[in-house]
């Protein structure tokens, strides 16, 4: 098979789909590598490192879009990529389809095989190929969000972890899975006071033994998180429904409650958030207010991390484009059920059933 890596284009993205030993990996495999020139460059990589890896360096996107049977991405593709995916061509990367219907659509006329690494999953259930991403994510809403809090980003002029006499921040982190993890420990670790709210009891129980003692665990209802919002510092939006558009925990009128200054962090974004007044950014232009609270809403908050970003992906995701590339998706996915999950759509088809339920789209499961 001939696997393409493009330069991602989406604004302030400095990952790359495949690092170079993955692309020794599956040469190694049997596989031919193209990867567009200057690809590996955000994330420190040389177009010599690649040819080390016995990749084959070519000179456009158009290219590697027309000769590769695979594309490996790290982020969705952007409209001038839509146009170049060819029909049954495999396309394996982030889509977070059910936050975007001109890209769903445009998928959908392409005719490709849409493989997204959020819906894949494991024999636990777990997401594999979102987690590493998540962690980074998580720790970067923290990171993002102190910075924010400081008066000259129109933030009230809060320190995280305060100082000794002074208290420190109220940080409200709502979901309790990987984001919210790591950004409670990150927070924690600062100094601040930090909640996690979720409505998993048992995931309460365990972070609330796991956690330091500065971490307290709550029920996620409307009526607490209000009151948690008028208490909060900064908030952090951590809730995730594989595939599907995040639930809208805080609608415009719970602004109301916030101090002025305080910041959100809507990690989710990218599937619609959980913050009514959420809607994308980028890194070069990040932050807007919306009724005095400053809302930080970057869509790829890893890639500012590209480095670090592109090896914990890679390191996920290179045994499942070596098993697609060798075994086929089709008997890939027969073999592997949490793979056949990454399936979004097939042929034009929609295969993944939040996808077709968010705009209404039909649903054609995978199994027929």
């Amino acid at each position: 098979m001939i696997i393409g890596v493009p330069r991602e284009i989406k604004p302030d993205e400095y990952r790359v789909g495949l690092v170079p030993a993955g692309a020794m990996a599956l040469k190694r495999a049997g596989h031919q590598v193209l990867v567009e020139t200057q690809a590996g460059s955000g994330s420190g990589f040389s177009d010599d490192d690649y040819a080390a890896a016995s990749a084959t360096i070519v000179e456009s996107a158009r290219e590697v879009f027309a000769k590769a049977d695979m594309i490996i991405k790290v982020k969705e593709p952007q409209p001038g990529e839509i146009a170049m995916i060819r029909p049954g061509q495999i396309v394996f990367t982030y889509f977070h389809f059910a936050a975007d219907e001109s890209l769903t659509r445009g998928m959908i006329k392409s005719g490709a095989v849409a493989i997204a690494y959020e819906t894949v999953t494991d024999r636990n259930g777990r997401l594999p190929l979102l987690t590493p991403m998540s962690e980074v994510a998580g720790k970067m809403a923290v990171q993002e969000g102190a910075k924010y809090l400081e008066r000259p980003m129109m933030g009230r002029g809060i320190l995280l972890g305060g100082v000794p006499g002074v208290e420190p921040a109220h940080v409200l982190i709502l979901g309790g899975g990987v984001v919210g993890t790591n950004a409670a420990k990150v927070a924690a670790g600062l100094g601040a006071r930090v909640v996690i709210m979720d409505v998993n009891i048992d995931r309460l129980r365990y972070l609330s033994d796991v956690m330091p003692a500065n971490v307290q665990t709550l029920f996620s209802d409307p009526v607490m998180i209000r009151q948690q919002l008028a208490l909060a510092d900064l908030v952090v939006g951590a809730v995730l429904i594989p595939g599907a558009r995040c639930p809208m925990l805080v609608p415009r009128e719970y602004l109301s409650v916030m101090k002025p200054g305080a910041v959100i962090v809507d990690v989710g974004v990218d599937q619609g958030g959980c913050c009514e007044t959420i809607r994308p950014t980028t890194h070069a232009e990040p932050t807007y207010i919306v009724d005095g609270i400053v809302h930080y809403g970057v869509t790829n908050m890893p890639g500012a991390v590209g480095r670090t970003s592109t090896f914990a992906l890679t390191n996920a995701t290179l045994p499942y484009a070596v098993r697609i590339a060798t075994r086929g998706y089709r008997e890939a996915a027969k073999e592997d059920a949490g793979l056949a999950m990454g399936i979004n759509i097939l042929n034009g088809k929609v295969t993944n059933k939040p996808v077709a339920d968010t705009f209404k789209l039909e649903y054609h499961p995978l199994s027929l």
